[in-house]
């Protein structure tokens, strides 16, 4: 019954906003349990690139470089303060290194992907891999309730809370939800902002193997789907689509979009919480509140 119940509530969650779609799939993992959790884990993260790849067919390739370039500097300078204060908090509150670089990586640059990349180059168990993911995701959903309203709190212009949501929110799930919920122009910057970051695990699984040589090495994770949603871009400023089809697109994007946070809620367990602890939380809590505040400081 539960299985049935999972499925209709997965279906009904394309019509409900991000938010509330990610609300349930969460409510829905620590009342009855997900039933079907490593699945939840592959279609999401499928639906997002397909999302995403969808929402490039509403972009114009000019204005977004533009606000990709704007947001260039702060990713150079956000990635590797993140990084480099990680480091020295994770030694003072005397938690394990991998565990710690982990939690780091997927503060400065996108969440659950960077430390699916990372951490088979750092070689880091499946235990510690989980527990990074868990806070990680923790944070990521909880952001996605409160940047919209602290960004109307603090009147942001849409292209503020874009530049501002890409950088302080870990996954590119709850940044493209974010930005949806606080409006279209925000939702374009935070997006190509975000992917623009997003590639930044390339050069950090290189420089990864420097610090941890004894890692599985098994090759750096490359996420193809941001040059599908560059193409995209292209194809949508450069060709004459009619308005109905790239309707349909931005219609189907955001149902997506929605689904994927259904099934990410829905991959929250209580076993994950207990295993994590209090100092993984509290580096991954420090970390995301210096990147929101410094973020928000240069932005104004």
């Amino acid at each position: 019954m539960t299985c049935y119940f999972f499925i209709a509530l997965f279906i009904i969650s394309a019509f409900v906003s991000p938010a509330i779609a990610l609300f349930g799939g969460i409510v829905f993992a620590l009342l009855l349990k997900n039933p079907y959790p490593a699945l939840s884990k592959k279609v999401s993260k499928y639906l997002l690139q397909i999302a995403v790849v969808g929402l490039g067919f509403g972009m114009n390739l000019h204005e977004s470089l533009k606000a990709g370039g704007d947001g260039m500097l702060f990713t150079i300078v956000s990635v590797t303060g993140v990084m480099v204060v990680g480091y020295f908090l994770g030694r003072w509150l005397k938690i394990p290194q991998k565990l710690s670089y982990l939690i780091s990586s997927g503060t400065a640059i996108c969440g659950g992907s960077a430390i699916a990349a990372v951490s088979p180059v750092v070689g880091a168990d499946e235990n510690e891999t989980s527990m990074s993911l868990a806070v990680i995701f923790t944070l990521n959903a909880i952001a996605l309730f409160i940047f919209p309203p602290i960004g109307h709190w603090l009147d942001l212009t849409q292209q503020q809370f874009g530049l501002w949501a890409a950088i302080a929110i870990h996954d590119t799930s709850s940044v493209v939800g974010a930005g949806a919920a606080y409006g279209p122009e925000a939702l374009a910057v935070a997006t190509t902002v975000k992917l623009t970051r997003a590639l930044w695990v390339i050069p950090l699984s290189l420089v990864s193997l420097f610090f941890f040589p004894k890692g599985e090495e098994r090759g750096v994770s490359i996420p193809w789907f941001i040059f599908l949603f560059i193409i995209a871009m292209v194809v949508n400023t450069y060709v004459d689509i009619p308005s109905i089809i790239l309707g349909f697109i931005s219609e189907a994007s955001h149902r997506f979009l929605s689904m994927t946070l259904f099934l990410i809620g829905g991959t929250l367990s209580l076993e994950a919480i207990r295993k994590v602890g209090a100092k993984p939380v509290l580096e991954g809590v420090i970390l995301w509140v210096v990147i929101a505040i410094a973020a928000l400081a240069v932005i104004l």
